[in-house]
């Protein structure tokens, strides 16, 4: 199976909420984070619970733990070998209906323009 590529929705005034969100993560982590985000580009679809959750609307979670904390990177994909990371969030239980919305309208904006919307490093 072909690794699934990752990337990073970038807004339309160049912002990366993931990045932003990202970046204020203590070390540790951001560490599992990264573990997580290279099984997505692993396995892609084939990556299941309790590492990911489908959420509704073409929304899915990545889901980490540590020390009693939820962290949740939410993302999509476009195509069979693209799974976009739309932005990140802490949390307690649920995420959040807001959040999901905002990863959908992200997904929507991916769709009319990949090139517009993609990070790159």
């Amino acid at each position: 199976m072909p690794l699934t590529r990752v990337a990073l929705y970038r807004e339309s005034d160049g912002s990366v909420p993931f990045l932003d969100w990202f970046d204020e993560l203590a070390p540790k982590a951001q560490d599992k984070c990264r573990v997580k985000i290279e099984r997505l580009r692993e396995l892609g679809f084939e990556l299941r619970r309790p590492e990911v959750d489908f959420l509704r609307d073409g929304i899915y979670e990545l889901r980490v733990g540590l020390h009693h904390v939820n962290y949740r990177t939410l993302y999509f994909f476009h195509g069979r070998q693209l799974a976009v990371i739309s932005h990140g969030i802490t949390k307690e239980r649920a995420v959040p209906a807001i959040e999901i919305d905002r990863a959908i309208r992200r997904r929507a904006n991916f769709a009319r323009d990949p090139r517009g919307h993609t990070h790159e490093e």
